[in-house]
């Protein structure tokens, strides 16, 4: 993809007449329409643009700057490295997104303004989040992000050993989890994609949300009908039945990944294709308490609150999850 199609994605090419957006329906979720914005935030968004543009022109010789030291973890839409800074030695986390697999998900939200993932990222703050430290586009027209390069294992791969976590690991990584969750939500965007596969564990037990390649503005026109996207196993059935969403989408998979991380299984059967979560609003989820019988109530509630069916009977954000859980204590 050449740069006039980089710019056309991003929503910088040539103005075009805007067309009107879809109306949400009725009821489509508590806090779905955002407010007016302010003076504050159009300059805001005028100077992310101008930003924006002048990342996107201006290119970067990826090997140049950087001296790759191996391959890490690989996903459907990119590849990471673990890299160092020629100029530096500073070593770091390098995602090279691949134009040809994104280009079908970006092409979506054609004339949006939606940002590129690394501004996303640059964007979203807090010790549960990994650092972004640049993003552009390499001489090869890839897009790029430069961010901590963080030692340990994916979550995924912890749970996968199936060797119970000592209780109170389980609630702290819990509690840490929806504080990352939270931090995206404050930045004002819906990851889309919350589960132990993009949460990583460094050696002094800080849980990190390290991967935002399907997170987008949360406002009504970047999460209508039809944007079936993410993990089967962590969709809400808003998501699968494609109806409108909202954040509350991300209280599912936080409640799901949250339900793993305490009983190392899923409320469902697992599977890999997108009838799995046909059954997220057909069949009641097992109950929480079945695999871990002396869970805290108030621990087993609010994650059982999350993965309901209907979105009115979530959480209506992390901050009311992490407030219910608040007085929770494992000795």
């Amino acid at each position: 993809m050449g740069l006039d199609g980089l710019l056309a994605l991003f929503g910088l090419g040539p103005k075009k007449p805007a067309s009107k957006p879809a109306a949400t329906p009725k009821g489509a979720g508590r806090g779905a329409a955002p407010s007016a914005p302010t003076a504050a935030d159009k300059a805001a968004e005028k100077a992310r643009l101008k930003i924006r543009a002048t990342r996107l022109r201006s290119k970067v010789d990826i090997w140049k700057r950087f001296e790759k030291l191996h391959s890490s973890i690989s996903g459907t839409m990119s590849s990471f490295y673990k890299a160092r800074e020629r100029a530096t030695g500073k070593i770091v986390g390098l995602k090279l997104l691949d134009p040809k697999k994104c280009a079908p998900i970006e092409g979506r939200y054609k004339g949006l303004n939606k940002p590129p993932e690394g501004e996303i990222g640059d964007q979203i703050l807090g010790p549960n989040i990994v650092r972004t430290i640049d993003w552009g586009v390499s001489t090869e027209d890839a897009a790029f992000i430069v961010e901590e390069f963080i030692e340990g294992p994916l979550l995924h791969a912890i749970i996968s050993k199936k060797e119970p976590l000592p209780p109170r690991q389980r609630l702290e990584l819990v509690r840490q989890a929806a504080t990352a969750l939270e931090c995206v939500h404050q930045a004002g965007f819906v990851h889309r994609d919350i589960c132990p596969r993009n949460f990583i564990l460094d050696p002094d037990g800080r849980l990190v949300l390290f991967d935002f390649g399907l997170t987008v503005p949360d406002r009504p026109v970047f999460l209508q009908p039809g944007n079936r996207i993410g993990t089967p196993n962590y969709m809400a059935p808003e998501v699968v039945r494609r109806r409108q969403a909202d954040k509350r989408i991300d209280i599912f998979s936080l409640g799901i990944t949250a339900y793993e991380i305490c009983t190392l299984t899923l409320p469902w059967p697992r599977g890999t294709t997108g009838r799995t979560a046909l059954a997220h609003d057909t069949i009641l989820p097992d109950d929480i308490r079945n695999h871990w019988a002396d869970i805290p109530p108030p621990l087993a509630d609010a994650i059982m609150a999350c993965i309901a069916a209907d979105p009115d009977k979530r959480p209506a954000g992390c901050d009311d999850f992490l407030a219910k859980i608040a007085k929770v204590s494992i000795d």
